[in-house]
């Protein structure tokens, strides 16, 4: 009888909605095409830009004259403009650096990180309170950009790139989430393995952070997504151009209106289109992010909605 009823209220599919709470009232199909309406609208939004982008950066010379511009129906498809900016060059050199800056800058946010909101998360700590009171005042209070800087070259981190990655390596909001979660894992659980003879750091490693995985994983998201997206600390301690990453090449690119450093002659020779190289270097900056982001997305719910509501 249970199973008959089971199936009555889910329904046959494999993707059948979860039973609805009795408190919940029935959608009208005014409301289900509303929604859907919304939805379909909020989505061409998003994805109709980029199709532009993608298909510009995919367009010979002749067609993006033709369009007078950004380019809507694909017509003569090439791939020039991405053969030309991995060919070598200021591009080549940037997408690397922002890759090294990425990784290196994620592992040490992630570790500060992480010990950081464990330790909070153990409220016997000691100075836990004070410790807490402070990272919450930064979220509200900070010094401002001169005192920061002054901050940064007085260490002799300007034209380094540690400049990148240590002013803005932590986020207190990220620690609060963490510490949440930690807070929800049992501590009849972690008392047991402190009774066996594991230490913090072992209860850490084998037991808090295997049972964290969703919330560490949003938060490593967010923290590449940072470091991905980061050109102000950049413009702004660097000085170098052959150290800039990424996203300063390309606010380069589109602000000058010009081909970086060795793609001049090709677009001189009309082979190549400058508002396809910009295209191009948008759509290198938006890959990893829009690769990276569906295997994550299932975490959300789980990772942030529990480490906020219990923190």
């Amino acid at each position: 009888m249970t199973a008959v009823i089971d199936k009555t209220v889910r329904g046959p599919g494999r993707w059948a909605a979860p039973p609805r709470p009795g408190w919940e009232e029935e959608p009208s199909g005014a409301g289900l095409a509303g929604k859907g309406l919304a939805l379909t609208l909020a989505c061409l939004g998003i994805l109709f830009p980029l199709w532009i982008v993608v298909v510009t950066s995919l367009s010979s010379r002749k067609t993006i004259d033709e369009a007078g511009g950004l380019v809507m129906v694909p017509k003569d498809i090439t791939f020039i403009a991405y053969k030309e900016l991995l060919s070598g060059g200021q591009v080549t050199r940037a997408a690397v650096i922002s890759v090294l800056v990425t990784l290196v800058g994620t592992l040490f946010s992630m570790a500060v990180s992480v010990l950081c909101a464990y330790g909070l998360s153990r409220t016997g700590s000691m100075g836990h309170r004070w410790i807490l009171l402070t990272l919450l005042a930064t979220m509200f209070f900070s010094a401002g950009l001169i005192p920061t800087y002054l901050l940064v070259q007085t260490l002799g981190l300007t034209d380094s790139y540690l400049a990148l990655i240590l002013p803005s390596a932590v986020s207190v909001f990220n620690i609060l989430v963490l510490r949440g979660f930690f807070m929800g894992i049992s501590q009849e659980l972690i008392d047991s393995a402190r009774i066996d003879g594991a230490g913090d750091l072992r209860i850490l490693w084998q037991i808090v952070m295997p049972l964290s995985r969703a919330v560490i994983a949003v938060i490593t998201l967010f923290y590449a997504v940072g470091y991905w997206s980061a050109w102000f600390n950049a413009s702004l301690y660097l000085n170098d151009q052959d150290m800039m990453p990424l996203q300063n090449v390309m606010i380069q690119l589109v602000q000058k209106q010009e081909a970086p450093v060795g793609l001049g002659q090709a677009i001189k020779t009309g082979q190549l289109s400058g508002l396809a190289v910009q295209m191009a270097v948008m759509v290198m900056a938006l890959l990893p992010v829009a690769v990276l982001s569906p295997f994550v997305q299932k975490h959300f719910k789980k990772g942030m909605l529990t480490g906020a509501v219990k923190g």
